[in-house]
């Protein structure tokens, strides 16, 4: 939510749009990354990284779809994750590019965890006799997960398809901030 903040404090047309685009693909891949925590919680009851792993091999509906949300959350071209990312680095870089520089750089560290989170429960082999009996995703799983997977998706394939309704409200607030701030006597404040 960082990349929020730093997209709406930039002011620009594209920071600005990234930000909200970032704020729908953040309640839609969190949410179903919790939905994916719950999958697995209602099926062991427990939360501990250290007792799964190897479930590739037991529930590979779940691990694609456990796959493709993680990957949004890192922000993988083609899903939401990344076009919210790239708008908010374009049009910070147009303010500061210091800025942006540092925020590029810090989009290692979020992808390393959520990678090493995915080998650590998906990947490796079955060591508890409870995995071995672990069901895959039912079909009413699989019914509340198509919709998100679609508009994850969507979102990072057709992007325009949500930037051009918000488009005219986004121009018109970056010209109203804008004014308001020239106005005032304000300058932009931006790194050197």
């Amino acid at each position: 939510m960082g990349f929020v903040t730093m997209g709406t404090f930039a002011v620009t047309s594209e920071a600005v749009q990234g930000a909200m685009i970032q704020m729908l693909s953040h309640g839609l891949v969190s949410g179903a990354l919790f939905l994916c925590v719950g999958v697995l919680y209602d099926r062991l009851h427990t939360h501990e990284i250290t007792r799964f792993g190897g479930l590739i091999e037991r529930t590979p509906a779940y691990a694609f779809v456990f796959m493709v949300f993680t990957l949004a959350a890192i922000g993988l071209p083609g899903t939401s994750g990344f076009v919210g990312e790239f708008l908010i680095l374009l049009g910070t870089f147009k303010v500061s590019t210091i800025e942006c520089t540092l925020a590029a750089t810090a989009l290692f560290l979020g992808p390393a965890y959520m990678l090493y989170l995915y080998r650590r429960v998906i990947f490796g082999t079955i060591t508890r006799a409870d995995l071995r009996g672990i069901l895959d995703l039912s079909p009413r799983e699989k019914a509340v997960f198509a919709p998100l997977l679609v508009l994850v998706l969507w979102m990072g394939l057709y992007p325009s398809s949500f930037l051009r309704p918000i488009q005219v409200s986004v121009d018109h607030l970056v010209r109203q901030v804008t004014a308001a701030t020239d106005a005032a006597g304000l300058r932009r404040a931006s790194l050197p």
